[in-house]
């Protein structure tokens, strides 16, 4: 299923890919790796097997520290660069669209009832509010954001990222899409 021109591969076909070899696990191409404790350590805190994705952000490694719950069962995490540069991900249930872009705020905006610029493309919703901007996109039931300050991150980088998402944990599901 193709929502905002993300790929949505069916959980069957996913083990199917990986019997097959066609899956890329975490970690290959530059991939983040997440080894099985913390993985473990993740669903120990409530994270749904469903809702375990990352992103390779170039120039940023991720604080595997910082991944944590986040709301009832996703995941959130902060990928840090040198000078301090940080950029949040999360990823939650629920569902996006063009009309709820510009009433969600963007994550850690100073003013959380300011002006939410929106501007959909092949990847999902690139969003801007003050300092901080972000890519939301929609997957079967769940949402998944990149955001950042503009001074930390720029557009193409988020975009970069956005477009190599995958999960991670047990079952053969590494490399897949949103």
């Amino acid at each position: 299923m193709i929502r905002r021109g993300v790929s949505v591969v069916p959980a069957g076909l996913l083990g199917l890919l990986g019997l097959l070899g066609l899956l890329v696990p975490a970690g290959c191409g530059g991939g983040e790796v997440v080894g099985p404790e913390r993985i473990a350590d993740l669903r120990a805190q409530g994270v749904a097997p469903d809702l375990l994705f990352v992103v390779n952000l170039p120039g940023y490694r991720l604080a595997e520290r910082t991944m944590s719950v986040y709301g009832e069962e996703g995941l959130q995490a902060y990928y840090a660069a040198p000078g301090g540069r940080q950029v949040w991900f999360g990823v939650e249930r629920g569902d996006f669209s063009d009309a709820l872009c510009p009433e969600r705020p963007v994550h850690d905006a100073e003013w959380l009832a300011g002006p939410v610029g929106c501007d959909a493309d092949e990847l999902g919703w690139y969003r801007v509010s003050g300092d901080r901007h972000e890519y939301a996109a929609a997957g079967e039931g769940h949402v998944i954001r990149l955001s950042g300050r503009m001074a930390d991150v720029d557009r193409a980088a988020l975009a970069e990222a956005m477009s190599g998402i995958h999960r991670i944990g047990p079952g053969g599901s590494e490399g897949a899409g949103v």
